[in-house]
């Protein structure tokens, strides 16, 4: 992946449970660390677009779908294990 890809996420989530609420949170420390200026996130909430996520296959709350840059990735869950979420997305660690 180069640095400059841009980064597309839809995150499917439960209107502001606390699995969904720690999601949101994680997402965004994520991208803030590791994708500034190169992601968009867009949030659905399966509770207002339920068709949506059936038409998409979402089962469980949390997941995130990431569309770009290919090749497409689903992660379900909270978002917490840093490492293995950067290893999905491709993305390389932050050294300190």
């Amino acid at each position: 992946m180069s640095i400059t890809d841009r980064y597309y996420f839809q995150l499917y989530v439960a209107d502001t449970g606390p699995n969904s609420a720690q999601a949101i949170k994680n997402l965004h420390a994520l991208c803030t660390t590791h994708l500034a200026g190169r992601h968009e996130i867009e949030m659905i909430d399966v509770f207002k677009q339920p068709i949506r996520a059936l038409t998409e296959g979402i089962l469980m709350t949390p997941t995130l779908i990431k569309l770009a840059p290919a090749p497409i990735c689903r992660i379900v869950g909270t978002l917490s294990q840093v490492d293995i979420v950067l290893d999905a997305l491709g993305l390389e660690p932050t050294q300190p």
